[in-house]
């Protein structure tokens, strides 16, 4: 029994010269190979420079519809445009114990493909064709992956050509591994190579033809506008009609209603192993017809290349898509990163504002510095004196610096300790609740890099000298020297950083510098004295500022641990644009070209 079965319905295209570009009619027209080959080219690429790593819902399917891409461009799309007159490939595919070997053997009249009852029996591919024709599949243009051989091989990898002269020049046969094969490796070179047909042969069976791993290859070659025929084997002479009738059905739900459909009913092999020709007969003629007639062979070679070509845009849209989604990650896992290093450094900038950093041993080395408080109150009654008094005091008394600069930096390093472990826990945290983050996660990035203690300390340290430094340098103004010389650079230079560590424009207040010193007024003005000069203010300013440069770097030093790795795992930018502009361009040179529409072709079988 057969159904739509007729090979001339495959021939309403026009038949176009293999280069020439030119229909029967003579009509001048684009040639295929005017443009696309190399739109093709530029898509392949693009597609083989997309990278997916960033761990999310959309990345595994990404990298399954690239391969499978690249795959049919390099297998099909590319040598089958350069030579729209090669032969007819059908690839025979279908589940696993459906018959197909048996059945290929039978078609082209002998023993060329192992069947049995192992599983699986195609281990590696079987491409068969008349002796005339075996040039072009030796060439290795269609199917570059696959090593040709000239004896069945166990690997999956090599393709196994032999001829038959019994099978009409312009067609051959290449019997598949099962579709639905134990062995990961067949199902997926199964699926590489129903990618790579002209003409798709499924072959099912009464018992499996409702099997679900057929039906979604199905819809897949339909959704590419790929030539489909169906075989129904081992079909019970009592069922036919039902099973028949129920696979139509199916068919047309799925709108492949146009599907040539031929039921072979159950039935023995012969010696060889062979159907008898009775049997094999209708899907034996509609083969012979569709090898004798040029313009059939033609029609289903742009229908599936049209269809083929068409796909390409929405399926690279779908990488497009994870390529963005990929950029859009790992800009999101690099927000959280800076988001918590900039908390860190507005810490370190608050904890400069408002006086924390001068309490606790940093305020005691401070009062051992300017003086006890037995001092400031010597001082109340004799305020007019204050300058000298002062002078006196850091001319009369030792000042402990040392001291007080080794405060100075155990407060600061401190500090950027705190902010740096906070800041690493909380980007850390931040990842681990993304997908993409927790993938790219290492147990070392739950805290400070190792070595911030002794980077803050030279951190410190450098600063410290820094400060000296600048006091130095604006030294060099006459009415600066002679406010301060009195006190010395280096006295100076203490001055100025405990200034950095207040607020209220930098002029401490009696809280913020005398807190349980028992500071009196006079204790106030003393310091106001001190801080309260424009050019000892302008100092701290400088000061304050390279401090917070200095942190600003350290904390991006922290901050880069993450980032590097987002850096190494990101996408290019452009990845998006790259194919998307790709398709675009097979897009204008498929137009160009005049491959009709799947659609339209689906409805001329």
């Amino acid at each position: 029994m057969t159904t739509n079965g007729d090979p001339a319905s495959l021939s309403g295209a026009p038949a176009v010269a293999a280069r020439t570009g030119r229909t029967d009619a003579g009509e001048d027209r684009p040639a295929a190979d005017d443009r696309l080959p190399d739109a093709l080219s530029g898509l392949r690429a693009a597609i083989g420079a997309a990278t997916f790593p960033l761990v999310l819902p959309s990345a595994e399917p990404a990298e399954r519809i690239g391969a499978a891409l690249a795959d049919q461009l390099d297998d099909y799309l590319l040598p089958r445009l350069t030579r729209l007159d090669a032969p007819l490939l059908v690839v025979v595919g279908g589940s696993t114990g459906a018959g197909k070997s048996t059945l290929v053997n039978s078609l082209v009249q002998a023993r060329v493909s192992a069947a049995g009852v192992l599983r699986p029996t195609t281990r590696s591919p079987v491409l068969v064709c008349n002796p005339a024709d075996s040039s072009w599949f030796r060439r290795g243009e269609l199917l570059p992956g696959l090593t040709r051989t000239n004896q069945p091989s166990d690997d999956p990898r090599s393709l196994h050509l032999v001829t038959a002269p019994a099978l009409a020049p312009g067609l051959a046969f290449l019997d598949a591994p099962d579709i639905d094969s134990v062995v990961d490796a067949n199902r997926a070179l199964a699926g590489q190579l129903l990618a790579a047909a002209d003409l798709w042969l499924f072959v099912t069976t009464a018992a499996r033809y409702a099997d679900a791993v057929p039906w979604g290859l199905l819809r897949g070659a339909r959704a590419r506008g790929a030539v489909i025929a169906m075989v129904l084997d081992r079909v019970p002479a009592e069922a036919t009609d039902e099973v028949a009738g129920h696979l139509a059905e199916m068919l047309a739900e799925q709108d492949l209603g146009s599907a040539p459909l031929f039921v072979l009913p159950e039935t023995w092999v012969d010696g060889q192993g062979l159907l008898p020709a009775r049997v094999t007969a209708p899907l034996a003629d509609w083969f012979a017809r569709l090898a004798a007639d040029a313009d059939a062979r033609s029609a289903v070679v742009r229908q599936t290349l049209g269809g083929a070509l068409i796909a390409l845009q929405p399926a690279v849209e779908s990488l497009a898509a994870a390529a963005d989604e990929q950029v859009a990650a790992a800009d999101a896992l690099d927000d959280r990163v800076r988001a918590a290093y900039r908390a860190a450094n507005r810490t370190v900038e608050q904890g400069l504002r408002d006086g924390r950093l001068l309490r606790g041993e940093v305020l005691a080395r401070w009062q051992e510095f300017v003086g006890t408080s037995d001092f400031f109150r010597s001082l109340e009654a004799r305020i007019g004196r204050l300058r000298d008094r002062l002078v006196a005091a850091f001319s009369r008394r030792p000042a402990p610096a040392a001291e007080l600069r080794e405060a100075i930096e155990s407060q600061l390093v401190t500090l950027l300790r705190a902010v740096a472990a906070e800041a690493a826990e909380q980007a850390y945290t931040g990842w681990k609740a993304h997908p993409a983050g927790a993938a790219l996660l290492v147990p070392d990035l739950a805290h400070h890099g190792d070595d911030l203690p002794e980077r803050a300390e030279r951190l410190v340290r450098d600063w410290q000298r820094g400060v000296l430094e600048l006091v130095r340098t604006e030294g060099g103004d006459r009415r600066f020297v002679a406010r301060t010389a009195a006190y010395a650079v280096n006295a100076t230079g203490l001055a100025v950083m405990i200034a950095v560590f207040a607020s209220t424009a930098f002029i401490p207040t009696g809280l913020e510098v005398a807190t349980g010193a028992g500071t009196t007024l006079a204790g106030q003005a003393v310091l106001q004295a001190i801080f309260g000069d424009q050019a000892v203010r302008t100092l701290a300013d400088k000061a304050r500022a390279d401090l917070l440069e200095r942190v600003r770097a350290l904390l991006d030093t922290e901050a880069a641990r993450f980032l590097t790795r987002t850096e190494q795992a990101r996408p290019a930018d452009q990845t998006a644009t790259a194919l998307r502009q790709a398709a675009e361009r097979v897009e204008a040179a498929r137009l160009a070209s005049g491959f009709a529409d799947a659609t339209s072709a689906r409805e001329r079988l």
